[in-house]
């Protein structure tokens, strides 16, 4: 699977446990932590457990394993490395905290309303 492939099946796991704001970034080139990061919002601490297990077992299912878990023990904010694609999923606060958006400003942002357009 490609690191795009890798990024697509993590932003679909995490918009099926109702992710907000949902942002995949093309890091490649600007650094060598990863080729995408993917970063998501979620409303409470269960759900920041939920969207990781969520992207666990979508990685599983395509042959893949998280390479290393990090998180805040309040459940504030988690990341997990899958070597290629990076997820960092926050609590709203967390988010605006570390503003990851700004700090890759240069990263391109993958257009995902045709990718995570609501079910009709």
């Amino acid at each position: 699977m490609t690191s795009y492939e890798s990024a697509i099946v993590l932003a679909k796991a995490l918009d099926s446990k109702k992710g907000n704001e949902i942002k995949v970034l093309k890091t490649e080139g600007l650094t060598t932590l990863a080729d995408y990061f993917v970063i998501c919002t979620a409303t409470s601490s269960t759900q920041v457990k939920a969207m990781s297990d969520a992207c666990e077992e979508a990685m599983e299912k395509n042959g893949e394993r998280v390479h290393h878990i990090e998180g805040h023990r309040d459940g504030t904010w988690l990341l997990l490395d899958f070597s290629n694609v990076i997820v960092h999923v926050f609590t709203d606060e967390s988010r605006k905290f570390y503003d990851l958006e700004r700090l890759w400003k240069d990263a391109e942002e993958l257009d995902m309303a045709e990718i995570l357009k609501p079910e009709a």
